[in-house]
């Protein structure tokens, strides 16, 4: 949402300034140059990508429209859950967890966190290295090794989509001017006109650049900002669980491990102490 109450503050500011100075809508009203800059920026961005890029871009521009899930109460359910889980090994053996990382829809201690069960990839996440744990022949450093080079591999995953837009930005400004140039020719091509109706081919010639540079900076350059952006939120919640299962497996209780995790966040969404202690206790009277 916020992205679209910054395009207005966009189009506010521009046009705003625009119509103060007294300058006239009608010249900027040029569909056919839009038509050429947003078709061959279109056709660019389908050619130089694979069909994985284009759709993954196009599922984080659908994103962009939801509020982000990455906040406070979302990390103290994840630590919340890696406490239970921890302390259920801790106690009962690392053994019983078996059932719950083979099947977590069917866990209670993920049902109880629905959240968390909604983001499957990071349930998958957690299941895996919890299986791996249970297996017993690993070390924590090995564990700890895997997980930085899958945290890394999700982590350019999800700049897929920033890098294409980011490329899509760079070439507007000179697609505006491709089409800048295409007006100055039809401009040039009609030389016998009156210099009034030759001034006014210049001027919408001159829009092309004008709507290039705007589309550039104002409108595609953000939304590769704001995803990555929600790339690093998103990589936040990787680190946070690393953290976790990495303080426990080097012996640290569950609420000592929790607390580690705890650490890894961002001050405006990290919990404080009691607050995940108090999360903790009503989700186990729950």
């Amino acid at each position: 949402m916020l992205v679209l109450v910054g395009y207005l503050v966009v189009a506010g500011a521009v046009f705003g300034g625009y119509a103060l100075m007294g300058g006239h809508f009608g010249v900027l009203f040029q569909p056919v140059e839009l038509l050429m800059i947003g078709g061959a920026a279109v056709g660019a961005f389908i050619a130089g990508n694979n069909g994985k890029t284009i759709r993954a871009t196009m599922q984080e521009l659908m994103r962009l429209l939801r509020a982000s899930p990455h906040n406070r109460q979302h990390y103290m359910d994840l630590l919340a859950l890696l406490y239970e889980l921890l302390a259920k090994a801790r106690k009962d053996g690392m053994m019983k967890l078996e059932s719950d990382v083979d099947d977590p829809a069917a866990s209670e201690i993920f049902q109880r966190y629905p959240n968390m069960l909604a983001d499957a990839e990071l349930t998958e996440f957690l299941c895996d290295y919890l299986r791996l744990v249970i297996s017993g022949n690993t070390e924590a450093f090995e564990i700890e090794a895997l997980m930085d080079h899958e945290i890394e591999t999700i982590r350019h995953e999800g700049e897929v989509p920033v890098h294409s837009l980011s490329r899509v930005s760079d070439a507007l400004p000179a697609l505006g001017i491709v089409a800048a140039v295409m007006g100055v020719v039809h401009a040039l091509a009609s030389a016998d006109l009156a210099p009034s109706e030759m001034g006014a081919l210049i001027a919408h010639a001159m829009v092309g650049t004008f709507l290039g540079v705007l589309l550039a900076y104002g409108f595609v350059a953000p939304l590769a900002s704001v995803i990555s952006q929600k790339v690093i939120e998103n990589m936040k919640v990787y680190e946070c669980a690393k953290v976790t299962l990495l303080a426990s497996l080097n012996g640290y209780a569950p609420q000592m491990a929790v607390e580690f995790g705890r650490k890894v966040l961002f001050s405006t969404e990290r919990p404080s102490f009691s607050e995940l202690d108090g999360h903790v206790r009503e989700v186990k009277a729950r």
